[in-house]
């Protein structure tokens, strides 16, 4: 089972410009996809940012995508308990870098999911699974695990 990162889930909105790696990967495994309550927060960053500069038009493409994600998932978005929070303070004071992605680390932890991201190195050293499903970062033209 996977906990997908923002990076990935993000893919899928790219439509046919989609990485194939990453498509191919997520359809695969579709029923078995968990999103982190993390990357609901940082989608909705993102839309709230565009609304900040003033970009409407492309925050509201962005909002109607994140409602069909908020709907496809709404019944596999998982929250950062208190399990997850002492295993993040653990994993913080090993290392204090990229606390976001440490609690997503800690809720793959707690329920022994793989991380699915491009960004393996802000997952190195939490001893989470990681597949990273993106073939343009892959040299053999394979998703890289």
């Amino acid at each position: 089972m996977f906990l997908v990162d923002t990076n990935a889930i993000s893919e899928l909105r790219r439509g046919s410009k989609a990485d194939p790696g990453v498509v191919r990967m997520l359809k695969s495994v579709e029923k078995d996809i968990f999103l982190p309550v993390q990357v609901i927060g940082e989608l909705r960053q993102g839309i709230e940012r565009l609304r900040h500069r003033g970009d409407f038009l492309q925050a509201q493409r962005l909002e109607a995508w994140f409602t069909t994600v908020l709907d496809a998932f709404a019944l596999r978005i998982l929250a950062f308990d208190v399990n997850c929070a002492q295993t993040w303070g653990r994993l913080m004071g090993r290392n204090d870098q990229n606390p976001v992605d440490k609690q997503i680390a800690a809720i793959a932890l707690v329920y022994d999911l793989t991380v699915v991201t491009r960004d393996t190195g802000d997952f190195a050293g939490t001893g989470v699974r990681q597949l990273n499903p993106f073939v343009a970062d892959a040299p053999s033209g394979k998703p890289a695990n």
